[in-house]
């Protein structure tokens, strides 16, 4: 293939162009880095040069990326000089920008352009070389050659605290997405966010599964890519509790009810992967390898969820358990950075919080420090009395992008996966328990009532 043949970007196709564009405008970091051996000639299309045109002029003349509303103001004003044609076809594609939030295959088309335009700037200085071989000048063809070579490199010198400053504004920029819980939400920002780890905490038995679940749910119900590993139930057993969450059937009727159920589930717009392992058989890496694969073969990862972490194998054996713990949740953490989505998995208390009004980060079990990584914490208590009422107790142990401390009442139905957090009541940690002592004190009391009386033969 000659030189001339791989001037452009048309053999990458449309839709790989409109992404790239795209990547530019929305990555400031990256626009700078392709910016450097980046030629708008490079594209095919006419409206992409010209979009394209106005992001770099703009970056020239004020130093700074465009906004969002300052875009829209350039393509509202500064397309005279361009036909009907092209004008309306470069608002057209913004209008696509600003609608289409998520670019599943986005490492890749960086990946891909900016190898495709640092080879076009070194086959530049290789030509201008060979004219300067002839003049044996070896001094401006080491300096071309260096140039070109240097050119296109990570230049990002990280998070600028004043030029970057309506990122942290931004919910776009974290990705949230929602947990179903409105009141959670709301003190999370939305959700968990993209690179970020969430963990349950409850007792055995208490709903850890359950709640994963449902998480994985509302996000499936909302047009997103989930991939549910498994690590302790069967693969057909989670993606029955999927079954019962998104439909509201009762899991001991899910066989009679088989047509009703796929006439429900085939209109989700999201999908769902269930990857089952053996307990302690994989490694955080096996699924790092596993998700790998999936991109791969362009499958969209928009959440990761992990059932549970401790059942994890570490990728190295320690005298103390409590470290290779926390070592697996460092690197889940670096999971969800690296495939840049949010990562829901669980933890199981100790014996203190097996019947425990409230459990706090004290019940965590085996390793507290394992937590210091997650962003949002919250634990689930279910006392006896509370199993047999359908209620549970939420306590928001750590929350990163807001507050913590606050207790939450809850519904949970897990008959049909049915896990709704209700208004607080504003009652602390220290009112629960007075008020748990208080209960318990005169349930004694009215046993040792019956007790007393049965004894005297007064009892009927």
């Amino acid at each position: 293939m000659s030189f001339k043949e791989q001037q452009d970007f048309s053999k990458f196709g449309k839709h790989f162009q409109e992404k790239l564009v795209q990547i530019m405008f929305e990555d400031r970091p990256f626009c700078d880095q392709i910016s450097e051996v980046l030629d708008i000639g490079f594209f095919e299309l006419k409206y992409l040069q010209v979009f394209t045109g106005k992001l770099l002029n703009y970056k020239a003349k004020y130093d700074k990326h465009p906004s969002m509303e300052g875009m829209a103001t350039i393509l509202r004003s500064d397309l005279d000089a361009e036909n009907e044609i092209v004008a309306k076809q470069t608002r057209d594609y913004f209008i696509r920008v600003k609608t289409n939030a998520y670019i599943e295959d986005e490492e890749y088309i960086k990946e891909t352009s900016l190898d495709f335009c640092k080879k076009q700037k070194l086959k530049e200085a290789l030509i201008k070389s060979a004219n300067l071989l002839q003049k044996a000048s070896f001094d401006q063809i080491s300096d071309l050659i260096n140039t070109a070579l240097k050119l296109g490199t990570d230049n990002n010198y990280g998070y600028d605290f004043k030029l970057d400053f309506e990122e942290r504004f931004l919910l776009k920029h974290r990705s949230p997405v929602t947990t179903g819980w409105p009141q959670i939400d709301k003190i999370v920002k939305g959700g968990l966010g993209s690179g970020e780890l969430g963990v349950v905490i409850a007792p055995t038995g208490a709903g850890k599964s359950m709640a994963l679940v449902h998480l994985g749910s509302m996000a499936l119900m909302r047009g997103l890519q989930v991939v549910h590993y498994t690590l302790e139930l069967g693969d057909t057993v989670v993606a029955s509790r999927y079954d019962s969450c998104v439909t509201g059937y009762h899991l001991k009727d899910l066989f009679h009810v088989k047509e009703a159920i796929y006439e429900k589930i085939k209109n989700i717009s999201g999908n769902l992967l269930v990857k089952e392992y053996p307990t302690k058989s994989v490694s955080v890496n096996s699924l790092r390898t596993h998700l790998q694969k999936l991109k791969s073969a362009n499958v969209p990862i928009d959440m990761i969820i992990v059932d549970y972490a401790d059942l994890l194998k570490p990728k190295a054996s320690y005298k103390e358990k409590r470290l290779e713990l926390e070592t697996i949740y460092e690197e889940l953490r670096g999971l969800a950075q690296e495939f840049k989505c949010p990562i829901w998995t669980a933890s199981q208390t100790n014996r203190g919080g097996l019947n425990a009004e409230v459990i706090t980060m004290e019940s965590i079990s085996e390793a507290f420090n394992k937590c210091f990584v997650a962003d949002f914490i919250f634990t689930i208590s279910r006392t006896i009395e509370d199993k047999n009422a359908n209620t549970a107790r939420m306590f928001v142990a750590k929350n990163r992008n807001g507050v913590d401390g606050l207790i939450f009442p809850m519904f949970m139905d897990t008959s049909n996966v049915k896990l709704e957090v209700l208004e607080p009541t504003g009652e602390s940690i220290d009112d629960i328990n007075k008020n748990a002592a208080k209960k318990q004190e005169e349930s004694l009391r009215e046993k040792y009532k019956k007790f007393k009386e049965k004894k005297n033969g007064t009892s009927n």
